[in-house]
């Protein structure tokens, strides 16, 4: 699998907030979680994928350039393949795309929901993935699918129930 993160540098005047939710970054986890992602939706480990990890102010940045919507948000992805799931036969492969994590919004979401920022970033990560593949929430059904499959890959690679999801 081809997975390349960037890390945006955290400048040492950020306030301790910023920081801890950057330290509570895993490239290692987030890794494994590709990887088990991977191999569940049937996408080839030759399948290219880039995260981006950026603070508040670059995912607002982000946001207002792609989205024009104000303020940052957790997560956005940019598919590129327009790549669907494969299957058991036949594998998908080519480049997912780019998925951009802010650590910063991800904490105060975990917080809220109650459960870790690691596992909130492991839900973005997930729901990232999803997006480059087609899936959306705009509809309660196409939620329901989108979210099943989310929580269904998440509660298996955790071992454990999934972090509740965030709506918007």
């Amino acid at each position: 699998m081809a997975t390349e993160f960037e890390i945006e540098e955290v400048p040492a005047t950020a306030n301790s907030f910023v920081q801890k939710a950057f330290s509570e970054v895993s490239t290692e986890e987030l890794t494994r979680l590709v990887d088990f992602a991977f191999n569940k939706l049937y996408l080839s480990p030759a399948t290219e994928l880039s995260i981006n990890i950026v603070g508040e102010q670059e995912m607002e940045r982000i946001h207002l350039e792609w989205m024009d919507l104000p303020g940052s948000t957790d997560v956005m992805s940019f598919p590129m393949d327009e790549m669907t799931e494969g299957t058991a036969d036949e594998l998908a492969e080519g480049m997912l795309g780019d998925i951009v994590l802010c650590p910063p919004v991800a904490a105060r979401q975990g917080a809220d929901a109650g459960h870790s920022t690691s596992d909130e970033l492991c839900l973005l990560t997930v729901h990232g993935i999803l997006h480059c593949l087609g899936y959306d929430h705009a509809t309660a059904e196409e939620e329901a699918e989108m979210f099943g499959i989310q929580r269904s890959i998440l509660e298996e690679f955790l071992g454990r129930p999934a972090p509740v999801e965030t709506r918007h």
